[in-house]
């Protein structure tokens, strides 16, 4: 992914530490907020899975370290609900001041119910997806329990949470509990995506459910079954950023991209790596070299897209056909392979290297059809404009623009 180390002030005036993952070329479609979950970081591996997700799909994703954590400063036991609420705010700020502002939030755990809590106040985000969120915060208060006692008594304690120790302070549960009777949900008036594990012992479905309940149209529900808390395997975490991202595209307003006019194509690639934004009239693509040869296999390869047309071509050229002399096509498949061969292994014009461009094409024809007429549809397969325009060696005029 191209990305970009990026840094904002909390409310407090400390520096948090973010990164903004773009799409490999081109401008982002819309961009996306994360959360992170409860003591966690915006380095966590399943983050960079659902980050990936949306980029891939031409969304820009900013993800960052709430106070205290990772590499945002502050002193975590300074911390509470209330102040990463306050930190979501400041992220959205920063990217409606120098970028967009987010039109997606999505929040992991405590960060789900941040999310939920924040994003109705937030004019220009459009949805909200949650990812083994809480129903309300104080649910997280039972990961404390290891020093409650001490909390209660002193006031400060330290923590075992997931095998890490943390110092917290009361503060930190009262805040919690002024949040516990809190109802958010059902004022959202955002769409709502919410995925939970039923086999998640961190944060138990039945909050799903309630989150699920409280929400009003439109809402929706996707199960991770087998999945854990944390996402821990990767097929899990790239299943529900393509999921969440897939499900964004229906409610982004895309910001202003570059128009190409039919009948024309853009392509255009970035400082590293192979793969290629590829815009025809309204349509955009992406075009890579598979990885024996440096590339990420995002899209097919430039010859994948030549015998794409080529084959395209054909079977359109073959359905206006039948459809003219009312024959009974029911299918046409295109199957077509492209290989440098030498010259006695094909009859096209040799090239600098003693080679010849050999493409191969089967045609496989389905219909109530005689003899005849499969005969003449495999000889109009010929004519196809494409196939026309390879054989006539079109003259290609190259020239530099500014």
């Amino acid at each position: 992914m191209r990305y970009k180390k990026v840094s904002f002030k909390n409310s407090d005036g400390l520096e948090l530490s973010g990164r903004l993952d773009f799409p490999l070329i081109g401008k982002p479609r819309a961009y996306v907020l994360f959360a992170h979950c409860f003591t966690c970081s915006k380095n966590l591996k399943s983050v960079d899975h659902i980050s990936q997700a949306f980029t891939q799909q031409g969304m820009a994703i900013l993800r960052f370290d709430f106070t205290g954590l990772g590499q945002s400063k502050g002193d975590f036991a300074d911390t509470n609900f209330s102040s990463n609420l306050s930190d979501l705010k400041e992220a959205y700020q920063f990217l409606e001041e120098h970028y967009e502002a987010p039109q997606i939030m999505v929040g992991h755990s405590l960060g789900g119910a941040a999310v939920l809590h924040v994003s109705g106040e937030l004019e220009n985000v459009r949805a909200v997806a949650t990812i083994g969120a809480p129903s309300t915060p104080d649910h997280v208060s039972h990961l404390l329990d290891s020093g409650r006692a001490e909390l209660e008594a002193k006031g400060v304690a330290d923590v075992n949470i997931g095998g890490r120790t943390f110092k917290m302070k009361k503060q930190f549960l009262d805040d919690l509990e002024q949040k516990k009777g809190s109802s958010v949900i059902k004022n959202l008036h955002k769409a709502l995506l919410v995925i939970h594990s039923p086999q998640d012992k961190i944060v138990g479905i039945n909050n799903a459910q309630e989150i699920y309940q409280e929400a009003i149209h439109p809402k929706s529900f996707i199960s991770l079954d087998g999945g854990d808390h944390l996402m821990t395997k990767e097929g899990d975490a790239q299943y529900v950023g393509s999921v969440i991202a897939n499900w964004a595209t229906r409610y982004i307003e895309e910001l202003e991209q570059e128009e190409v006019p039919e009948g024309e194509v853009l392509t255009r690639i970035g400082e590293k790596g192979y793969t290629t934004e590829v815009i025809a009239g309204n349509h955009l693509m992406v075009a890579d070299e598979p990885p024996s040869v440096g590339g990420d296999d995002l899209g097919p390869t430039p010859y994948g897209y030549l015998l794409s047309g080529l084959g395209a071509c054909t079977a359109m050229t073959l359905r206006m056909y039948a459809d003219y002399k009312k024959l009974p096509l029911k299918e046409v498949e295109v199957k077509l392979t492209h290989n440098k061969v030498h010259k006695k292994d094909g009859e096209n014009t040799e090239n600098s290297s003693g080679k010849i461009d050999l493409i191969k094409r089967k045609i496989k024809i389905t219909g109530d059809l005689t003899e005849e007429q499969r005969k003449r549809l495999i000889e109009i397969a010929d004519r196809c404009p494409v196939h026309k325009t390879i054989e006539g060696k079109p003259e290609i005029v190259t020239e530099e623009v500014k």
